[in-house]
């Protein structure tokens, strides 16, 4: 199959349609929600941690890059220690994301040299743009060819050009951001710029997108949990708007995906903000001389903590270190888990809540 003639943007015809205004308005006032809930955390860093892994291990997982929590969790980017490759590859999501949302933050711009240095850091690679010829989507199980992107560096070049002016110019086209958003993403899939990572690096830059616009605060809105959920139809709708041109159904599967994900990140978010208000009483009462919010914030800042991290955030020594942590494991806050020579200290409450999310989203969904 040729590759479909993809359009430069914006797209001359009409994309708000009733349906899609009428979904609008449903999805702007779930993230709003969300980004109220999510200021109610004492530390930005907390769910930015924690839910960048969720995320990039689910990310990942379409890509088949599965991965447990324990391995997720003893990961250390910083020092490059990792379990399992597929360990690496999600805490390499993780710090693209990170480095994407500092960097949008800062210039309030996304560029294609943005997301060539995100898509590096997804695959430890400095490849760029494709500019061999022979990438094509198949059939995992047929092996069919389904789709074939651009073959020509210069086409891609341009094609990335002028969607790096539509994400930015919004004088060229006055539709809602989430509509636009919809289309960015549909039209860099398309594009497929990368030899390898354009699904992880074109879902950072939803988040990025939104972040952007003004839309997420922080980025927390992760899409990836709703795209495995409904992969078939994800992918089905991407080729069907390719060839028939009618974007209606594809703005309306997104739309769904933004609002029912923000909804449950809101949903996890009230349940982390619970077990903080828990562990905080418990250690107020039990533990008052060790209490304080540095303390809370660093047990949930990571599911494990380590002697290390308590150290860096309190300011402490180690000794008062371990003193505080074996403290907290004597009244049930955390759990000792030893892996090789280090000792890592499971809090819990919030390791089995964050592993039973998808259980807490299915339930909230019903």
């Amino acid at each position: 199959m040729d590759h479909y003639s993809i359009p430069l943007l914006p797209l001359p015809i009409d994309l708000e349609t009733k349906s899609v205004l009428k979904k609008l308005n449903k999805v702007h006032k779930a993230l709003a929600e969300l980004n109220g809930v999510a200021e109610t955390i004492p530390n930005e860093a907390i769910i930015i941690n924690t839910l960048s892994l969720q995320e990039a291990k689910d990310s990942s997982a379409i890509e088949n890059i599965i991965t447990t929590q324990d391995d997720l969790y003893i990961s250390n980017t910083s020092t490059q220690q990792f379990p399992t490759i597929a360990a690496k590859e999600v805490c390499n999501y993780a710090q693209a994301l990170k480095e994407g949302f500092q960097s949008v933050k800062q210039k309030n711009l996304i560029t294609c040299n943005q997301l060539i240095e995100i898509q590096n850091i997804l695959e430890q690679t400095n490849a760029g743009f494709r500019k061999l010829p022979g990438t094509a989507l198949k059939n995992d199980q047929s092996g069919e060819i389904i789709y074939t992107p651009p073959q020509s560096y210069d086409e891609i070049v341009t094609l990335m050009n002028n969607l790096e002016v539509f994400i930015n110019d919004d004088s060229i086209s006055d539709i809602d951001s989430l509509v636009k958003m919809a289309i960015i993403h549909h039209q860099f899939e398309s594009i497929h710029p990368f030899y390898d990572g354009n699904g992880r690096t074109g879902r950072i830059l939803n988040i990025l997108y939104l972040v952007k616009e003004e839309l997420l605060n922080l980025p927390i809105l992760y899409l990836s949990r709703y795209i495995n959920q409904n992969k078939g139809e994800y992918y089905r709708l991407l080729q069907v708007t390719r060839t028939t041109q009618d974007w209606e159904a594809w703005i309306i599967f997104i739309l769904e995906a933004v609002e029912q994900t923000a909804s449950q990140t809101t949903a996890i978010i009230r349940g982390i903000k619970k077990l903080m208000m828990e562990h905080k009483n418990n250690i107020r009462k039990n533990l008052p001389k060790i209490y304080s919010q540095d303390l809370i914030n660093n047990i949930f800042k990571h599911p494990y903590t380590k002697i290390d991290f308590l150290v860096q955030d309190l300011e402490i020594s180690r000794q008062t270190a371990s003193k505080y942590l074996d403290q907290l494991i004597e009244i049930d806050i955390l759990k000792l888990h030893k892996i090789g020579k280090e000792n890592y200290y499971i809090n819990s409450a919030l390791y089995d809540f964050l592993n039973n999310a998808p259980q807490i989203i299915k339930l909230k969904k019903s």
